[in-house]
């Protein structure tokens, strides 16, 4: 029997097991190849609805999935990795109940992703990528007495001070470059303008050229010397990847991220994808942006390209070209750049919102997303704004 071990609970692993399944049946109904996940985690979050979540539309557990439910073919193992072997091949990891152990693999996928960088911020900011943060977010969230921090003005921040400023008091949107979402002001201004008109129309603090210099219980202090009162700081400052022991002589880009092959290889019979992995674009040779959608791809490419690997066939390239990007202010309120056409309004949110529902890896709960959005929305509608009391 040969064993595929698939490191991380997130998309990379979710889709590089679902090709595998797709690719393999016979093996795997025979006992030929075994798929095993380790993941410091036992739910796959769905991070494409976060912003429904935190803006109180849409209930956390609709986007957590049991990795049991999500991957029945495979064998999940609730553990922390703490080393891979490349000489004797093998992943060294501490189970969930303290015991240390380890597992010889014939195959490895590294889809560990990323975690916000926390310079300065180190124990004060709450953070969305690891396990239980979003749920930890939300208690946060429910008795919060001030302001909310969001730190970091990228697409993902000012989708998330939107958000939270339609459930919270105050939202301060602090930004270190000279104005939010920059990367999309550069490709699509016009999109770029409407961000920046749905957080003045939510009121959002929004507070450029700046950076956190300090933060301890109460407040945050900003580089211009301002002080801003504070029991929640949310870093969305992009991803630094999680570094596993024994893969630190593998190539990496300035970020920390391991190089991959046209393949999506980084060591032989070893593959990475998503957050942890420089993945070059197949036209333009820059690497790709880590978000979801390129993880989801690339996983999925890699689960192709294993499977070849046990039946003998050589991987091939990966071409994913790209799709675009979106955010969602609301119902109904929504940005999207598809194939470089930009789109607003109830057409940019609709087309988001079936782009996520096509994704989601648990049918059930996807059928329910649609249904819980409108009650929501209408009890939501039915309560004097919160913009409003606030001005």
């Amino acid at each position: 029997m040969r064993r595929v071990v698939l490191l991380g609970g997130g998309y990379v692993t979710l889709h590089a097991y679902g090709a595998m399944v797709r690719r393999l049946r016979g093996e795997l109904h025979r006992g030929d190849v075994e798929i095993v996940v380790l993941s410091a985690d036992t739910v796959h979050s769905f991070h494409g609805f976060t912003g429904e979540v935190v803006a109180g539309l849409l209930p956390l557990e609709l986007t957590q999935t049991p990795l049991t439910e999500a991957m029945p073919r495979a064998r999940v193992v609730h553990a922390r990795v703490t080393r891979v072997d490349l000489a004797t091949r093998h992943v060294e990891f501490t189970s969930s109940d303290g015991v240390e152990d380890r597992l010889a693999y014939d195959a490895l996928v590294v889809g560990t992703g990323g975690r916000e960088p926390l310079d300065g911020l180190a124990g004060e900011a709450l953070t969305l990528r690891g396990p239980g943060d979003l749920s930890e977010l939300l208690q946060h969230v429910r008795v919060v007495d001030g302001p909310v921090v969001v730190v970091g003005g990228g697409l993902a921040g000012v989708e998330l001070a939107a958000a939270l400023a339609a459930r919270t008091a105050d939202v301060v949107l602090v930004q270190s470059g000279d104005r939010v979402v920059p990367a999309l002001h550069d490709e699509q201004p016009r999109l770029a303008a409407r961000c920046v008109a749905e957080l003045a129309r939510l009121g959002v603090d929004v507070r450029t050229g700046l950076r956190v210099v300090a933060a301890d219980d109460t407040s945050v202090t900003l580089s211009d010397g301002s002080v801003v009162g504070t029991r929640v700081v949310l870093a969305t400052t992009g991803q630094r990847p999680v570094a596993l022991p024994g893969l630190e002589t593998l190539p990496r880009d300035r970020g920390g991220r391991l190089v991959t092959t046209r393949e999506l290889l980084v060591a032989p019979d070893v593959w990475s994808a998503g957050d942890a992995a420089s993945v070059a674009h197949p036209r333009t040779g820059v690497p790709v942006t880590a978000n979801a959608l390129w993880a989801i791809k690339a996983g999925d490419h890699v689960g192709r390209n294993v499977a070849r690997a046990l039946t003998g066939r050589p991987g091939r390239r990966f071409r994913y070209l790209g799709l675009g990007q979106a955010a969602s202010f609301g119902v109904g309120r929504g940005v999207a750049d598809l194939y470089g056409l930009p789109l607003t309004g109830w057409v940019a949110w609709l087309l988001r919102i079936g782009f996520f529902l096509r994704f989601m890896p648990s049918r059930s709960r996807a059928a329910r997303v649609p249904a819980e959005l409108v009650r929501r929305s209408r009890a939501a509608a039915a309560v004097p704004p919160r913009v409003a009391a606030r001005r």
